[in-house]
């Protein structure tokens, strides 16, 4: 099916964003098309802007709209604690739990030798210099439970083992409310190596 040009750039545009295939993006444009022009326009600004405003704080590479960002900025937040995370969606998440009152810096990747990202091309050069004022007592590696973050923690905690910081694994296993006959293999080990005393 042909369709008019601006339609086709529109579901050619939608298909560049992850997990949208051929029928969603038809499906989107088409849901566009029916849109007020109003919103079609709100819309654009809000992907423009977004784009154009947006950017990452200096000291944590968090995304923000400031820098330094507000959490980097908020003088309430425990400044001895340091967790770190792939990315801001990570960060989101932590900050939606409402336990954690450290800081973050994200990384921007994890090791990954099979697609060609090594330390050098995630910001482990920037948590190095962060470290050398001697404030953060404890380091929290909460990189994905996957290959990718497995290694990502094992070289940083290897890379700083010989500063004397407390170094820290975010625990992996069961989810609260799961059932352990459904879980795989790898996830039961997990649970079985992060127990404790009750």
């Amino acid at each position: 099916m042909h369709y008019p040009e601006p339609i086709t750039k529109l579901i050619e545009s939608f298909m560049k964003l992850p997990g949208i295939g051929p029928k969603t993006a038809v499906r989107l444009a088409f849901f566009v098309l029916e849109m007020k022009e109003g919103d079609v326009l709100d819309f654009g600004r809000a992907l423009v802007n977004a784009k154009r405003q947006l950017i990452y704080c200096s000291t944590c590479f968090h995304i923000t709209d400031k820098d330094p960002c507000m959490i980097c900025d908020d003088s309430s937040r425990d400044r001895t604690t340091l967790c770190i995370v792939h990315d801001s969606k990570d960060v989101i998440a932590m900050e939606k739990m409402k336990d954690y009152r450290g800081l973050y810096h994200v990384l921007h990747g994890a090791i990954s030798p099979m697609e060609g990202i090594g330390p050098e091309d995630i910001k482990i050069a920037e948590l190095l210099q962060r470290l050398q004022d001697d404030t953060i007592q404890e380091i929290i590696l909460a990189t994905d439970p996957n290959i990718e973050g497995e290694a990502t923690a094992m070289y940083i905690a290897r890379l700083l083992k010989p500063t004397g910081i407390k170094i820290t694994r975010i625990a992996h296993g069961l989810p609260v409310g799961g059932d352990l006959e459904y879980a795989d293999e790898v996830t039961l080990s997990k649970a079985m190596e992060g127990r404790r005393e009750i």
